[in-house]
């Protein structure tokens, strides 16, 4: 598994764990890093320059105490400060995975996985960081119940997890990892 700093972070290659590195939670993969990087970019240079236009006009129409665009104005700008502060943060802190790992006969961050529940049914998921999960794109986060349970385990593995509603039992019936920007 290759891990780069997002930016040029000091911390380590990522795989030290809690003592001075990445923990698993700061792992992302490199298009999930460009989603946050658009969102960054978005944020300040579209958003922020077209709210702080609107309260600067809303300020010169005098009274602000009454001047609900100015109030809402000043409130979007806290909110998109808040925000493209903790997207510096995390971008910083986040170490993106760029590569499968050596052993792709184990799951690992970035995977595909198939499984089977006790009903036979099959499901796909792909292993991601809490910055990227998406219940719509069948991305888990590796902090999620069954994004734990999978980590580590081999094809053919069976074996049961605590979920919100209840305990289950799975089987892995098959592990991929797709080169980056082949989301299927």
């Amino acid at each position: 598994m290759a891990v780069r700093r997002a930016r040029g972070s000091e911390r380590g290659t990522g795989r030290e764990g809690a003592k001075g590195g990445a923990r698993k939670s700061d792992y992302i993969t490199p298009e999930g890093f460009a989603r946050l990087q658009q969102e960054l970019d978005l944020l300040w240079r579209v958003e922020r320059p077209k709210v702080t236009e609107a309260v600067s006009r809303a300020a010169a129409l005098g009274d602000r105490s009454e001047n609900a665009d100015y109030i809402y104005g000043k409130k979007r700008l806290r909110e998109i400060d808040s925000r493209l502060r903790f997207l510096q943060k995390r971008t910083d802190d986040l170490a993106v995975v760029d590569r499968p790992p050596d052993r792709t006969d184990k799951v690992f961050f970035g995977a595909w996985v198939t499984v089977e529940d006790e009903d036979g049914e099959a499901s796909t998921y792909r292993i991601v960081g809490p910055d990227e999960f998406d219940p719509d794109r069948r991305f888990i986060s590796m902090d999620s119940p069954l994004g734990k349970a999978l980590l580590g385990r081999e094809e053919g593995d069976e074996f049961s997890f605590r979920r919100p509603r209840g305990e289950a039992t799975i089987a892995i019936v098959a592990i991929r990892y797709d080169p980056p920007g082949e989301d299927a």
